[in-house]
């Protein structure tokens, strides 16, 4: 089973997010606040479970957290911004929402910018270390799918309810044959020949 949390606060904030490398579709973030004393020998980092297995622990942790929160933040502002900075807003924006303010963050991955003076730690590959971290990626997760699975009744011919918008073959052939949308992310090489320079 997972470690409960990094440090020794009581009100410690675990902080994921979901899509950073995906084609379309905006990049989730979610903050969680587990209760102290709370266990689950299911819950892991979002990747390695089941979808069943994600929305069940996602009902999970929206009812059993001291507080929870997700953030999107869309393909204009990523285009703007470049993907880390929009991942870390998108943590900001999540942590931002909390209904109790968290004394210390601990975050997925290495990188992170100091929010409101809390203190906080980056850790990598965290949503498989810390319990609070794995429920801040369940929830990035569920909702990015979610918000894929909506935007796919819009542009079926991307089948983003299936790829959720990462560069699968099937995904850049079919930006290849119908070209791109408002829900792209025209900062990102979206077809492999991009690389190519016409000389």
């Amino acid at each position: 089973m997972l470690k409960h949390s990094f440090s020794t606060f009581d009100l410690e904030c675990g902080t994921d997010e979901a899509g950073r490398g995906c084609l379309a579709g905006p990049v989730t973030a979610a903050a969680v606040i587990l209760p102290m004393g709370f266990g689950n020998e299911t819950l892991n980092d979002s990747k390695k479970l089941t979808e069943s297995k994600r929305e069940m622990l996602k009902s999970l942790i929206e009812s059993e957290s001291v507080s929870w929160a997700v953030s999107h933040v869309l393909p204009e502002t990523i285009d703007k911004i470049n993907i880390l900075n929009a991942s870390i807003l998108a943590m900001h924006q999540s942590i931002k929402q909390l209904t109790t303010v968290p004394e210390f963050i601990s975050v997925d991955g290495n990188r992170f910018k100091n929010y409101a003076g809390i203190p906080h730690q980056t850790v990598v590959k965290g949503d498989g270390k810390y319990l609070n971290i794995a429920a801040a990626s369940i929830l990035a997760k569920t909702y990015r799918d979610a918000y894929m699975c909506k935007i796919h009744e819009e542009f079926p011919m991307y089948n983003w309810k299936q790829n959720k918008g990462y560069p699968t073959k099937e995904h850049r052939e079919a930006i290849r044959e119908f070209g791109t949308t408002k829900y792209h992310r025209m900062s990102f090489r979206l077809l492999e020949e991009q690389l190519k320079l016409e000389l």
